[in-house]
């Protein structure tokens, strides 16, 4: 067979080097994309009189057909086939014969693969967002299931003071939130048509991008071929967002991890979300998230690759720009099998609530004491000593705020009174956050009624997104 570049060349290239710049066993994922992509491209052609009625029919036979095997599986792979662009140009003489050879007219394999790798990421988006969606749910779910469990927030994975359960699902549903707004911000950008730029400077013929959009659904065209073709910043962008929502979720198995420990013994995780030990018979291992931390890590570290690919590039289309492809696709799987395996395990997730109760330090409530102190009308650094004294003097006398009389606190300010014992109780605490943000019963409550509200319109929007994407999934 020979390669659509050999014109020019008088040798016959070496097998090991096209082995080694071969991409099909990574790029035929793409493999409906490019078909998608070349029925609207040859429906441009015909339009602008490039291609006869006759030659178009040809060719949409045959591209359906490869369409179809493709979508069976039935489709054969080469040792000779270098990219998918080749693998489908190929098989189209294959089946249709030289009329085959015109498809190729007025477009590169650089402004080409552009086309594949926007069409793949505008179908994965919207999947990633209506699973981002689904795991909100869920934890929204959760929020109201433990609305009666008041907790101990950390900072400096120190007790830092209570706060409602709910309260801590509801915050995962605003980070989740926002990287469910990044994907949306992103899309944006993927869904600017790049095709008909050619190899880097466009073309003599009169092709009609803005036809080839329209088939498409791509609402814009690009304005610069060179840019069009060196462009990977649409890529990089939601390979950014991918890694940004790992890390919240990194984050949230390591709460997980740390109040699964025997030591703590906050949550009761589901047999069948987790595993056991070669050895030791008694284990169960939150492996799970163990290895949501570890994927994690590796998609980082795939996010930097695709960095430094494209940090030194020249203008404009490089080789280079062939290893994109392998690090997206390996970051979206995991992103989707995280999301998907979360959701799963969350709604299963049981805490133990007197373990819970008990192990709150009432030294949690020493910015409430401050906070009382202010209202007497004492500075609040003053108080803060006030109180910081007091803390010292329960550690040496083994002491807690409940156990102190009114005559102990009055040893450090006069203006205690008996009203302080009101507040030294962890509801007190948690209800009095009315400022907006805050903790409180009122607060929380009035957050889940709002986020419901919200997520319901979600669907609406995933529902406006796939109407404007022609592109059938795998």
């Amino acid at each position: 067979m020979k390669y659509m570049w050999e014109g020019r060349f008088k040798e016959k290239a070496e097998k090991d080097i096209i082995d080694f710049t071969k991409s099909i066993d990574i790029d035929k994922k793409l493999a409906i994309y490019d078909i998608e992509g070349s029925i609207a491209h040859v429906k441009m052609l015909f339009k602008v009189g490039l291609i006869t009625k006759k030659e178009k029919e040809e060719i949409l036979d045959g591209l359906k057909k490869i369409k179809k095997e493709i979508n069976e599986n039935k489709l054969k792979f080469l040792p000779t086939d270098e990219d998918i662009h080749t693998v489908v140009e190929r098989r189209l003489i294959e089946l249709i014969g030289k009329t085959g050879e015109k498809l190729h007219t007025a477009r590169s394999r650089n402004d080409q693969i552009v086309l594949d790798e926007k069409l793949f990421l505008r179908d994965e988006i919207i999947y990633l967002i209506k699973q981002i969606i689904s795991l909100q749910n869920c934890f929204l779910k959760k929020s109201e299931e433990c609305f009666d469990i008041i907790i101990s927030s950390y900072t400096h994975l120190k007790q830092s003071q209570p706060v409602l359960l709910s309260h801590y699902f509801l915050a995962y549903i605003e980070k989740l939130e926002r990287d469910k707004e990044r994907f949306l911000e992103s899309y944006k950008r993927v869904n600017i048509f790049p095709l008909g730029v050619g190899a880097c400077a466009g073309t003599s013929l009169p092709i009609d991008r803005e036809y080839t959009a329209k088939l498409l659904n791509f609402p814009a065209i690009s304005k610069n071929s060179l840019d069009t073709v060196s462009d990977r910043d649409f890529l990089i962008e939601v390979v950014f967002c991918c890694v940004l929502t790992l890390i919240h979720l990194s984050s949230f198995s390591q709460d997980l991890i740390i109040w699964n420990m025997d030591e703590i013994d906050f949550v009761k995780l589901p047999d069948r979300y987790c595993t056991g030990s070669s050895l030791m018979p008694h284990k169960k291992n939150p492996d799970v998230f163990e290895l949501i931390r570890g994927k994690t890590s590796s998609c980082i570290g795939l996010f930097t690759g695709l960095l430094t690919l494209v940090k030194g590039l020249p203008l404009s289309y490089n080789r280079d720009l062939q290893e994109d492809k392998k690090p997206l696709f390996e970051i979206i799987e995991i992103t989707k099998s995280i999301l998907k395996i979360i959701s799963k395990v969350v709604p299963k997730i049981e805490f133990n609530k007197e373990i819970i109760k008990n192990k709150i330090s009432s030294f949690t409530l020493s910015t409430d004491i401050a906070e009382y102190l202010v209202k007497k009308g004492k500075p609040f650094r003053e108080a803060y000593i006030i109180v910081g004294n007091i803390v010292n003097y329960c550690i040496e006398n083994n002491k807690t705020f409940f156990s102190l009389t009114l005559d102990e606190f009055k040893k450090f300010s006069q203006v205690f009174e008996n009203d302080i014992f009101k507040i030294l109780n962890f509801e007190s605490s948690v209800n009095v956050k009315i400022s907006d943000g805050g903790t409180s019963s009122i607060n929380v409550k009035r957050e889940i009624g709002r986020w419901k509200k919200k997520l319901e319109k979600s669907l609406d929007l995933i529902i406006s997104l796939e109407k404007g994407v022609s592109i059938l999934r795998k």
